[in-house]
């Protein structure tokens, strides 16, 4: 069994003070989340795959596919520091892919199924990635654009299109030898986040990130693993919150996940999933709450625990889970960068409604004032993570200067605005650039405005969030046309243009008509004064 990282104590001080963290030197997450349980107890189920009856995968079912894909990925060349892509929903074989590629010291790289042509196209390019492992529809989207990414080599399908079947490949391999001995430090995942002012950054993170989570998923579970403990999160796994909020880690302790990723969220089938299979513990965003807490929950629902992050939920949310539920839903704060750094437990932490909570053991969190300094208790400034955790990235994917921006001295900047009381606990403010929160989502603005003006009818574009009772924002897009161009049945176009080309989930829910777009002396776009 893996022990618990955080030293048990009655007070958050004591836990803090008594943490240290101990990195192997060498250390692989597909050793710790895979081959290593196979090894104790190969029949202990690791994933439970609801979109396929209910199967139960076990650690050794998934050490002897991800073994024979190691196998199939060196035979197309992927090697060590390679980049392999997996653009599937929730499923066992995102994880099959994972962990393939780091038994070859390679990198994977999640992707959303959502994300369309020109979304797809530059993350695969800009990351040079050599394989894609898909499906049936992601093989159709990755066809035209082929000969646009000179450095994919191969693509394989789970269920067919123009690519190598994914099993039949996997079931005429031989299982890899003797996987890559990997430093702690050696990358391991590149996730890409939208950027503010330009093109999304990938995030570049080492095998030792997976270690930084777990204090955090220790808490906010409430003395994490328990006899019984069942994994579900309607997150993606392509995103860090559903990959490392919830999937890695429950697999690193042996708690058995849930697959199953619902095409739209559906707050009863995620209740009737949760009472079938026995979920106790859940990662659910902002929007999920809400949609279920309209929902009736069935009579034999026995949830333990349920983390939540990416805004406040307010007083009525957690007061609704406390009576319905039983459980006092544990808020928690972190980026793709750095994630799971702040939480709010709250039988040790006496927050009140709308507060982060107190930094999670192993992570030093301050608010910082713009010459580096700390603020005085609840000054406003900007929250900031100091270099050691080893939840930090290691870079952005070929920027350089975008990474050395992101720090002030030893000081990662979060980017957000915030207040730290007396006792420690940190209240957010507001973001200090254009990123748009919606439904769970950070979205920024470039990616959206890139596509709008490659429209022949568009000059400009600038898209900022607007507040939303159920999403917290939605996106809104202000356009200015040229010179004689037909507004009847564009706006509606542009949102269409946005859902193919990008992804659903970033496309505006209202386009602007603008004469011109507030802009600096230097030209830029000025978009805070088109906010509401």
């Amino acid at each position: 069994m893996k022990r618990r990282l955080v030293p048990q104590h009655d007070s958050w001080a004591a836990m803090r003070a008594a943490f240290r963290w101990d990195i192997p030197a060498q250390f692989n997450m597909a050793e710790a989340c895979c081959d290593s349980w196979a090894r104790e107890s190969p029949d202990r189920t690791a994933v439970i795959d609801a979109s396929d009856g209910d199967r139960r995968w076990s650690y050794g079912e998934l050490k002897d596919a991800s073994d024979r894909l190691a196998t199939v990925m060196a035979a197309a060349g992927v090697g060590q520091g390679d980049r392999v892509a997996v653009l599937l929903a929730q499923h066992p074989a995102v994880l099959i892919a994972h962990f393939a590629a780091m038994k070859l010291g390679a990198i994977g790289l999640p992707l959303f199924t959502l994300f369309g042509a020109d979304a797809l196209e530059y993350r695969l390019a800009d990351s040079g990635a050599t394989l894609v492992v898909t499906d049936a529809e992601g093989a159709e989207k990755l066809a035209p654009i082929r000969h646009c990414l000179p450095a994919l080599r191969d693509v394989l399908s789970l269920d067919g299109g123009p690519a190598r079947p994914f099993w039949d490949e996997i079931a005429a391999a031989d299982p890899l030898d003797n996987p890559v001995a990997t430093g702690a430090d050696d990358p391991a995942v590149l996730i890409y986040t939208s950027g503010t002012t330009g093109p999304p950054k990938g995030v570049l993170h080492a095998h030792r990130f997976l270690l930084g989570h777990l204090p955090s998923v220790e808490l906010h579970h409430r003395g994490f693993p328990q006899p019984g403990d069942c994994g579900w999160t309607p997150a993606d796994w392509a995103w860090i919150g559903g990959l490392m909020d919830m999937a890695m880690p429950f697999l690193y302790y042996g708690v058995p996940v849930v697959a199953r990723r619902m095409p739209k969220f559906d707050a009863a089938e995620a209740w009737a999933l949760i009472d079938r299979l026995k979920v106790r513990n859940l990662f659910l965003p902002p929007t999920a709450l809400k949609l279920m807490r309209r929902t009736p929950v069935p009579e034999g629902v026995m949830i333990r625990s349920i983390g939540s992050g990416g805004e406040s939920l307010g007083a009525d949310l957690l007061a609704w889970s406390r009576e319905a539920l039983g459980v006092a839903i544990c808020e928690f704060y972190g980026q793709t960068e750095c994630n799971l750094v702040v939480t709010c437990v709250p039988e040790l932490i006496d927050a009140p409604p709308g507060a982060m909570g107190m930094a999670v053991p192993g992570h030093e969190v301050a608010v910082l004032r713009a010459d580096g300094n700390r603020a005085d208790p609840e000054e406003l400034g900007e929250i900031c993570v100091k270099r050691g955790t080893p939840v930090m990235f290691l870079e952005y994917w070929g920027m350089p200067e975008k990474t050395a921006g992101k720090f002030l001295g030893d000081w990662m900047r979060t980017g957000d605005l915030g207040r730290c009381d007396a006792s420690g606990v940190f209240t957010y403010v507001s973001r200090d650039d254009d990123v748009i929160t919606s439904s769970g989502y950070r979205i920024g603005p470039s990616e959206i405005e890139n596509c709008l003006t490659a429209h022949p009818d568009v000059v400009m574009a600038a898209v900022v969030g607007e507040p939303d009772p159920e999403r917290t924002e939605i996106v809104v897009a202000h356009v200015v046309l040229r010179d004689g161009a037909q507004w009847e049945g564009l706006a509606e176009a542009l949102i269409r243009m946005v859902r193919q080309r990008v992804s659903p989930h970033v496309a505006p829910r209202k386009v602007i008509r603008a004469d011109s777009l507030p802009m600096t002396t230097t030209g830029k776009i000025m978009r805070r004064a088109l906010r509401p």
